[in-house]
């Protein structure tokens, strides 16, 4: 390759560059609907992987996914908690400790704003066979490496 062509399967970057700031704007308009700072958005996905990984949901690992301080992150969670979007409550196994719960309201406005969007994309993995998936997963999980800082 010289100097003046881009790198084979540059597209397949630039494409996934669309498709994430595409996301990033419905992000966007979901928070400004629902009265939310985009990073509340973020919060709130965090917040809601966590549950689905089985993860204790707390203010430190918040903070840290989102990459902010202490006092960021009790702002995010202030904002959302009076929303009605996300409530502390009380670790069953460790009283002292509180985690952050995404409360059923916050969870239904996302299933009606994004689940259009969600159910777009699982139609589109359905005409896909499952090695073809396959390659999309470890595409996408390798990707996701590349973007990952290192754990501090």
């Amino acid at each position: 390759m010289n100097d003046d062509q881009e790198p084979e399967n540059l597209d397949l970057v630039h494409l996934l560059r669309a498709v994430s700031i595409e996301f990033s704007l419905r992000q966007a308009e979901f928070a400004g609907r629902n009265h939310m700072h985009p990073t509340d958005v973020r919060a709130l996905i965090c917040l809601l992987d966590a549950a689905r990984a089985g993860e204790p949901a707390t203010v430190g690992l918040l903070g840290a996914r989102l990459g902010q301080g202490s006092a960021g992150t009790t702002a995010v969670i202030d904002r959302l908690e009076r929303l009605g979007y996300v409530a502390r409550v009380r670790d069953d196994r460790d009283r002292r400790r509180i985690l952050l719960r995404v409360e059923p309201e916050a969870i239904r406005l996302g299933r009606e704003f994004f689940g259009p969007l969600i159910d777009g994309v699982l139609a589109v993995l359905d005409s896909f066979d499952p090695a073809e998936r396959d390659t999309v997963r470890r595409f996408l999980t390798a990707t996701h490496t590349v973007f990952t800082p290192p754990a501090a």
